[in-house]
């Protein structure tokens, strides 16, 4: 073992961060590769903050992959809502079906890559920290690390393939995966990517980048197009019962299958030409709302109607379940129409 992953591990086990999904340190107790799993597809894109109450949550009401592979795809989506990149879930139920089928997940990195929506991060988290493999789990935390350790100077993304290797040339054979998230655990609370705490930094003695007094400036990434922006509309429509007009989305594209308002101008897969309805409608506001790839800029049409629906149903909603594009839309409309 290297002395940067032995010196990494020894900090470790002594500031290991308590997580609901990880075995402690030195306990002896294998990891659960459901709970594993579980919150490696949370986590993508998404903070630890975010995602603890959506994971006690997923594991309070689905404890194994069994049960979330039976679980109703409206279920999940719903318990889903908020957490975004709604691709993930899809992805959840299909890999949690598959586990389901041949009998359990796979223990190593080629097996898991086999399964639906995991890919080569995900698949090398598994494969470490369930099931201790020596595989080497790179995001963006341990791209940091490396960059700063080994002083690379190319940007991101052009240099991942780069820190992959040098990641690589540290993943020791012995607790590759307490190695694995000790990595992670460094970026998220030392080697953060502003003001990195150098001073109680155990891989400090090796830090190219720190010696060099440039680490701040590290990793270096090329600089990304800006996001355009596109425009358009949403009709809320409330039935004096109580019901809202609402539509099931496609199952691909931006919020697949989740359950949402009708729509116009910011997505092609839904948009219509004309209100959904007929009503008398009223401007609610308007809600911006960021996406991976462009900004939408929405303006919420609100209205109360018995008529019949050209497009969608009438039917209770759960705010709570909606998608927060849908909820801040639901929101504005609300204040429109229903009494305070």
């Amino acid at each position: 073992m290297r002395d940067e992953s032995a010196a990494l591990l020894a900090w470790y086990d002594r500031h290991a961060r308590v997580m609901p999904w990880r075995a402690a340190p030195g306990s002896g107790t294998r990891p659960d590769p459901y709970r594993i799993w579980l919150s490696e597809v949370m986590l993508q894109q998404t903070t630890v903050a975010a995602v603890r109450a959506y994971f006690q949550r997923f594991t309070t009401r689905w404890p194994t992959v069994a049960d979330l592979a039976a679980a109703p795809d409206a279920d999940v989506m719903a318990e889903w809502a908020g957490l975004g990149y709604y691709a993930r879930a899809r992805n959840l139920l299909k890999c949690a079906r598959a586990v389901q089928t041949r009998g359990g997940f796979p223990e190593d990195y080629e097996g898991l890559l086999t399964l639906p929506g995991i890919g080569p991060y995900t698949a090398a988290a598994v494969a470490a920290i369930a099931y201790d493999q020596p595989a080497t789990v790179v995001d963006g935390n341990v791209e940091r690390v490396m960059a700063r350790l080994f002083n690379v100077d190319a940007p991101l993304p052009a240099a991942k393939p780069e820190l992959t290797a040098l990641a690589a040339s540290l993943t020791p054979q012995t607790r590759p995966g307490d190695y694995a998230q000790a990595v992670m655990d460094l970026g998220a609370t030392i080697c953060t990517p502003r003001n990195p705490a150098c001073g109680i930094c155990p891989l400090r003695p090796f830090c190219a980048a720190q010696a060099a007094g440039v680490q701040a400036s590290l990793p270096r990434k090329t600089p990304k197009a800006e996001k355009p922006t596109r425009q358009g509309a949403l009709w809320l429509a409330r039935h004096p019962d109580g019901r809202w007009l609402v539509e099931e989305r496609p199952a691909k594209g931006l919020l697949g299958g989740m359950i949402g308002f009708p729509g116009t101008g910011w997505d092609s897969k839904t948009a219509l030409d004309a209100p959904p309805v007929q009503g008398n409608w009223a401007d609610a506001g308007a809600i911006r709302h960021n996406f991976t790839h462009f900004h939408a800029e929405l303006t919420v049409l609100a209205a109360t109607t018995n008529a019949p629906p050209d497009h969608g149903m009438f039917q209770p909603i759960n705010p709570k379940s909606l998608p927060t594009l849908m909820r801040k839309a639901f929101d504005l409309a609300s204040a429109t129409l229903l009494p305070r």
